[in-house]
């Protein structure tokens, strides 16, 4: 068990490695803490921007060197993502765009990495912030609803951009009010439109925030069982990597998924 693990109380460790490093206004702070909507959680935006900023940066730097003779390894790795991706979106989009196969490639990359932040052991990046003052932060920011959320409606905004360029507005909107029951029920095909969107939305967001939640959970428990920590989480972290890869995989298929259900007329 961590010296921090050791002067908290299990449900007090427990607390603290789920509290966000938040900010917030002056007058939205009550007894120290952060309420009301206007509150950032810092280490959820911060560590998504970093994750995404270098890798991605890394990702291009390899497609600049790129070159027709024998691929370097990181080369070789960004092809084998690259055509993967691009394989399940021709299989999957049945439509012609040019946006869906760079969308694919950057959810998966992106959840695939903040998913991997659960492999760190969970004290390590927590105890290394305390030592400069920062008292509170959660490391992987897809355990945090409000990134998750903020993904998925990014999807569903997608899928309206998505509907109105390949329908135009008076074709979606026919679409709505028509779909499936005829125009003469359009309220009930507008309702039921409504609540489609609205359960794909949060659908899509709880299904990868409950999926990390439980797996940070379990590595939390872990890390207060003291010396059988280091084989349990090994074991643990070793049958995550199939979560973390597959929660990835499942938010980019979704999200294919949904494009395409746009891009075709009902």
């Amino acid at each position: 068990m961590s010296a921090e693990a050791g002067t908290l109380t299990p449900v007090g460790y427990i607390k603290h490695h789920l509290t966000n490093l938040q900010w917030c206004p002056q007058d939205a702070l009550v007894d120290g803490h952060c309420t009301g909507f206007w509150t950032l959680h810092l280490d959820s935006l911060i560590i998504s921007a970093v994750l995404g900023l270098v890798f991605f940066s890394l990702m291009a730097l390899v497609a600049r060197k790129a070159t027709a003779g024998v691929p370097s390894k990181a080369q070789s790795l960004v092809e084998l993502v690259v055509d993967t991706i691009d394989k399940q979106v021709k299989e999957t989009f049945h439509g012609d765009s040019k946006l869906v196969t760079p969308v694919a490639i950057t959810i998966f990359v992106w959840v695939f990495l903040m998913n991997a932040m659960d492999l760190i052991p969970v004290d390590f990046l927590p105890v290394t912030a305390s030592a400069v003052g920062v008292h509170y932060l959660k490391a992987v920011p897809t355990t945090d609803p409000n990134l998750t959320f903020a993904m998925s409606i990014t999807v569903l905004l997608l899928v309206y951009f998505m509907n109105l360029k390949v329908k135009g507005v008076g074709g979606f909107a026919h679409e709505l009010l028509s779909a499936p029951f005829g125009l003469w029920l359009a309220p009930v095909n507008l309702a039921f439109r409504v609540i489609e969107d609205f359960s794909k939305t949060i659908s899509l967001a709880m299904r990868l925030f409950g999926n990390m939640f439980a797996g940070e959970m379990v590595f939390i428990l872990i890390a207060l069982m003291g010396v059988y920590q280091v084989p349990l989480g090994l074991a643990w972290a070793i049958f995550h990597i199939l979560v973390i890869t597959l929660q990835a995989f499942i938010f980019m298929m979704l999200t294919i998924v949904y494009l395409s259900m746009a891009a075709e007329s009902h």
